[in-house]
């Protein structure tokens, strides 16, 4: 039955405080849920089986942040900083999606997240003016099987005359009611609901109060970008906190800019952060919030951010993380003592715990997956421990963090649903999907370059 299976002969990888790695297990899995993990397990009921011998077997990838509606425009983004993006992205190439537009690449996107190793991606979708599109959103998701956090966000477009600008704007309460209400009321699908909104970094006092109260009032998961240092809302975070509407609710994104006064009042609040290390240095946001965070003994999340500007690749994100923190924390120390530090201040458990456990904490689903425990979702990859680049390595942990790449994945199981396998993905008719995102992203790359005022971005 589909969501029944027995896993023989795993060397499991899982969490920080997993050290057995000399041990095999099989792991027993029925309607999508892991129910038992022993040295050895019988097959009575000729569950599906599948040999693990020569793989790692870990908790599928959480990647807490991507814009999975930009997976049409890959490469666009690449030499861009955050001046030619937020111009060229959301004032011009974000007004030409359509929601068959959205759909398609949602649905390549998380495909590829599978292919990945992906199991959880949280959608932060701002690219939909109109139902339709939020919609089409959602079904690209559902469509390709990923777990999914869809993050209801609100276009940033240049104002049209006697409109005003979106800083000035709250999330429309009546559509995510619609939603909340119908096809995302249940917070037991695959495909889950939570808000996107602007936060002070882009939104007036007024609008960030009326989207706080929102999120509160329909409890869901809400996260914000923070990037820069000044402010749109320059008072919001205190006032949300002494209104009590920020909590561990609240998620933000970035965050390299935040005032020493508002870190703390969100660190006190229990809110969660997300820290998206590549495209922060690319666009210059300024040196990753996690350095601070770490200071904190406080948790964080990582993910991919934009798919127009390079590949969202969990391997390279935690690896990319943990290098990152360990220059500026070495150094660091050096300027304070003149000595290297010893022991190294973050571990590859660290970078693995960032890209499992800890996104699925920071968004409500750690009672269900990142981590292989009995009772939680089979949200499983396999990586082939024999491949060229893995074999002979001393620790299952270093292999993944610091030499696995997205083509070590042999196969993906989401609750209990295989994916891929064999390294091949599941998916009838991918070419065609494939050839469809492509008519798709020159079809809107074009006509941003003939029609659109901010067509001049390079």
């Amino acid at each position: 039955m589909p969501g029944d299976l027995l896993i023989k002969n795993a060397l499991i990888v899982s969490g920080s405080d997993f050290k057995n790695y000399d041990q095999k297990h099989d792991i027993l899995v029925k309607d999508g849920i892991i129910v038992s993990i022993e040295t050895s397990i019988e097959n009575p009921n000729k569950y599906k089986e599948i040999d693990a011998k020569n793989m790692l077997v870990m908790p599928g990838f959480v990647n807490a942040h991507i814009h999975t509606w930009q997976t049409g425009l890959r490469g666009l983004a690449g030499d861009w900083t955050a001046t030619n993006y937020f111009r060229a992205m959301h004032a011009g190439l974000a007004t030409f999606f359509e929601p068959e537009d959205i759909y398609i690449a949602n649905l390549v996107g998380a495909l590829n997240q599978i292919n990945n190793g992906v199991t959880t991606l949280v959608d932060w979708h701002h690219c939909n003016r109109t139902p339709d599109h939020s919609d089409a959103a959602i079904d690209g998701l559902e469509e390709s099987g990923i777990r999914a956090v869809f993050l209801h966000g609100t276009p940033k477009p240049d104002p049209a005359p006697g409109q005003p600008h979106f800083s000035e704007v709250p999330m429309p309460e009546n559509e995510v009611v619609r939603l909340r209400s119908g096809r995302m009321s249940s917070s037991d699908k695959k495909v889950t609901m939570g808000l996107a909104i602007l936060g002070p970094q882009m939104a007036v006092n007024e609008v960030c109060m009326q989207d706080f109260k929102l999120a509160k009032d329909m409890d869901l998961v809400t996260s914000m970008h923070h990037s820069g240092l000044q402010m749109v809302g320059e008072q919001a975070y205190s006032m949300a906190y002494k209104d009590g509407l920020l909590g561990e609710h609240i998620n933000i994104v970035h965050g390299n800019e935040l005032l020493e006064k508002d870190l703390e009042v969100l660190t006190d609040s229990g809110a969660t952060f997300t820290i998206t290390a590549e495209v922060e240095m690319q666009m210059s946001y300024g040196n990753p919030l996690s350095a601070r965070l770490l200071k904190k003994n406080y948790p964080f999340s990582i993910g991919s951010d934009i798919e127009s500007a390079y590949s969202p690749d969990m391997f390279a994100i935690a690896r990319t993380t943990m290098q990152v923190e360990r220059h500026f924390l070495s150094r660091e120390e050096q300027s304070k003592t003149g000595q290297r530090p010893h022991p190294i201040p973050i571990t590859t458990s660290d970078a693995f715990d960032w890209a499992t456990i800890n996104g699925a904490k920071d968004f409500r689903l750690d009672d269900k997956i990142g981590t292989l425990e009995i009772g939680k979702k089979a949200d499983i990859t396999l990586l082939r421990n024999n491949d060229l680049n893995l074999k002979n390595s001393f620790n299952p942990l270093h292999s993944i963090i610091c030499y696995g790449h997205p083509g070590n994945v042999d196969t993906v199981i989401i609750e209990g649903e295989i994916m891929k396998q064999n390294g091949k993905l599941n998916f009838a008719d991918l070419d065609t999907k494939l050839s469809n995102l492509e008519s798709s992203g020159r079809k809107i790359y074009n006509e941003f370059k003939s029609k659109a005022a901010t067509a001049d971005f390079g």
